[in-house]
């Protein structure tokens, strides 16, 4: 098929976006708690925390699940900010498979991620209810 006969895909395909801000040992944990207090401190967000592999990562991460509305100042912040840890970000849409594999971007070194685990057809994730009060600005 030929590529300018595709219609290109909607930016309403994107319910949301995740943060996953990988960690490995604990000096890289405490090396990560850093952006992570700061994201909370500046950003309405969704933070978690998972201490082993989780879904299809194959280290210890923590996710930030925010809104489209913060794409333009969080992921700056986070290429700013990142503190050569390995940031996955990619867009919830319908097809998770896809968000992790093809459609995410890298900030910092790319790792590993399992996509077997992954459905290529699922509701797409609007953004978690945040669970910080920002206090500082972007």
């Amino acid at each position: 098929m030929n590529e300018d006969t595709v219609s290109p895909r909607p930016l309403a395909e994107i319910a949301s976006y995740h943060a996953h801000i990988y960690h490995d040992g604990q000096t890289e944990r405490q090396h990560a708690e850093w952006p992570r207090l700061q994201i909370g401190e500046r950003f309405r967000v969704r933070l978690g925390w998972h201490e082993q592999k989780v879904g299809p990562h194959d280290q210890a991460i923590y996710q930030v699940s925010f809104a489209n509305d913060f794409f333009a100042s969080l992921v700056p912040w986070l290429i700013l900010n990142y503190k050569g840890l390995s940031i996955l970000l990619h867009p919830n849409t319908t097809n998770p498979r896809r968000d992790h594999l093809v459609d995410p971007i890298w900030i910092g070194r790319p790792l590993a991620v399992n996509g077997d685990i992954l459905t290529d057809d699922h509701e797409a994730e609007e953004a978690l209810p945040p669970n910080t009060n920002p206090s500082q600005p972007a």
